[in-house]
């Protein structure tokens, strides 16, 4: 019973971990990558659909990146919905192609997005510690069923605690890396 609370306790950090990747993938680091464009969706006959269904996105270079929209008469609707995003990014068509230049970031926007990738990293940390203390709880019950001693009750604890170290270090490792990215030049 133990092992199972241990397991979907590991289990669940390692979605958290997986979250917080995906969600720092979203800031921007002066480098284009597709992944930026992720969140957008457009208004495509009346339903919104996620710009990848509607034209394909690919990188020419480290600073730009396009988009071939697959029908011509989305080119206006695509180019709105990429203005309407919070990415602050001004696209550009040439016939059924569209081109983002990304601006180079400056230090205080740099500075800016640190904030915003701690404020993530710790909200990774605060969703690690609530399953800390969910796996912590189903033990305690256990005990108080005397389903378990008080040794092992403190035993399966200590092993929680060490796993909720491990995940918490991923979390800095990850800021660090993600730190480091947006303040290089």
């Amino acid at each position: 019973m133990i092992n199972e609370i241990k397991q979907d306790a590991q289990d669940r950090m390692a979605k958290s971990i997986e979250s917080l990747k995906i969600s720092l993938n979203k800031v921007r680091t002066g480098r284009a990558h597709r992944s930026l464009l992720d969140n957008i969706v457009v208004e495509y006959y009346g339903m919104d659909t996620p710009l990848s269904q509607v034209g394909n996105i690919s990188v020419p270079d480290a600073r730009t990146l396009a988009i071939t929209v697959f029908d011509k008469g989305m080119i206006g609707a695509v180019e709105k919905s990429i203005l309407k995003s919070d990415l602050g990014l001004n696209p550009s068509s040439q016939g059924t192609l569209i081109r983002i230049p990304l601006p180079a970031l400056t230090e205080e926007r740099r500075k800016d997005l640190v904030k915003v990738v701690r404020g993530e990293a710790e909200g990774g940390k605060v969703a690690i510690r609530n399953i800390r203390r969910d796996a912590n709880t189903d033990i305690k019950s256990l005990n108080k069923e005397k389903e378990i001693s008080e040794d092992e009750m403190h035993q399966a604890e200590d092993e929680i605690q060490k796993i909720t170290d491990t995940f918490i270090k991923q979390v800095d490792d990850i800021l660090g890396n993600k730190e480091k990215e947006l303040m290089e030049i």
